[in-house]
């Protein structure tokens, strides 16, 4: 019991917090800064390009290290050149033929990644709106 109560005054009031509230604002707030390119938006543009650039060096890093590592590799130890897989020269399969699945995925890695960054940017500016409808564009 609180002493209020024991002393036979009115109970304190709830109070009911709404944070959903306060993170529409602060979203509708983060669209403004973007719209009105203030230097707000520019960190928040900044951040984002920021991101999409460590994914885009991450990946060319796994990229070259992949591939480019074959070529040090065969030069080391020059017997890998002679070796067969399937009827043709391991550098030659490796090289010519499963480096393009290699980039395949590694492409389409980079366009999922990069739709997830861009979709965690703008759910983080909030909705955007379409001005003759005022409906969504998303």
């Amino acid at each position: 019991m609180d002493s209020l109560e024991a002393d036979g005054g009115p109970a304190p009031r709830r109070v009911r917090v709404d944070l959903a509230g306060r993170a529409v604002r602060r979203a509708s707030y983060s669209r403004q800064e973007l719209e009105e390119q203030t230097q707000v938006g520019e960190v928040l543009i900044r951040g984002l390009v920021r991101a999409q650039l460590a994914l885009a060096l991450s990946l060319a890093g796994v990229v070259i290290l992949l591939l480019g590592t074959l070529p040090i590799a065969f030069a080391l130890f020059p017997a890998l050149g002679d070796v067969y897989v399937l009827g043709l020269r391991l550098p030659w399969l490796l090289l010519g033929i499963l480096a393009y699945p290699l980039l395949y995925v590694v492409g389409w890695l980079h366009v999922r990644q990069a739709e997830r960054i861009e979709d965690d940017f703008s759910k983080a500016v909030g909705p955007t709106q379409d001005p003759e409808t005022n409906g969504p564009w998303q």
